[in-house]
C-alpha cells in the first residue's frame, strides 16, 4: 500500500506494536529505524526476540508504555507512522491523534491505521487528513497524511 520512498530510511513508529510485525516489516523494507511502543510486558519481549530473530535488533527499540503516555519517550522526529489498536479500545484513537499531533512526528509523515470496519473512519486524525481507505472483512486499512484527502 506504500510506496518504497514512503518507507526507505524511514525513522517508523509501531504504535500498539503487538508481536512488532508490522515494524519489522518496515525495517525489512529499508526503514532506518523503529521504535515500538507496546504496553503489555510479554509482547515487549516478544518483539525483541522478533528482532533479533530477524537480525534488525540494532534498528529496533522497544518502547514499553501505555501509548496514552509514551510521547515523552519518544524520540523523534517519525516519517512513518504505524497503528494497529485493539479493535475494542475506544480511547485508541484519540491517543494516536495525540501522538499525531506531537513534535515526535515529522511534518512529512504518512500514518497508516488499522481499525475495524465496525468502527468509522476518521477524516482526520490530528494533523493528518485521510487520503486512502479500504476495508478487507473486520479489517480496515486508512492512511493520513498531510495532503488534502484524495478518496
Amino acid at each position: 500500500m506504500l510506496s518504497p520512498q514512503a518507507v526507505a530510511g524511514a525513522r517508523v513508529l509501531d504504535l500498539y506494536a503487538g508481536s512488532g510485525a508490522l515494524g519489522i516489516e518496515a525495517l525489512s523494507r529499508g526503514a532506518a529505524s523503529c521504535d515500538f511502543v507496546e504496553r503489555d510486558a510479554r509482547n515487549a519481549t516478544l518483539i525483541q526476540e522478533n528482532l533479533d530473530l530477524a537480525g534488525v535488533a540494532e534498528r529496533g527499540r522497544v518502547v514499553r508504555a501505555d501509548v496514552a503516555r509514551a510521547e515523552a519517550r519518544l524520540e523523534g522526529a517519525y516519517r512513518l507512522v504505524l497503528g494497529d489498536p485493539p479493535y475494542d479500545d475506544e480511547a485508541a484513537i484519540d491517543a494516536i491523534e495525540r501522538v499525531a499531533a506531537s513534535p515526535a512526528v515529522a511534518s512529512d509523515a504518512t500514518l497508516v491505521l488499522e481499525l475495524s470496519s465496525r468502527r468509522q473512519t476518521p477524516a482526520r486524525c490530528g494533523p493528518l487528513a485521510l487520503r486512502w481507505q479500504r476495508r478487507y472483512g473486520d479489517t480496515q486499512i486508512a492512511i493520513y497524511d498531510r495532503t488534502e484527502a484524495r478518496l
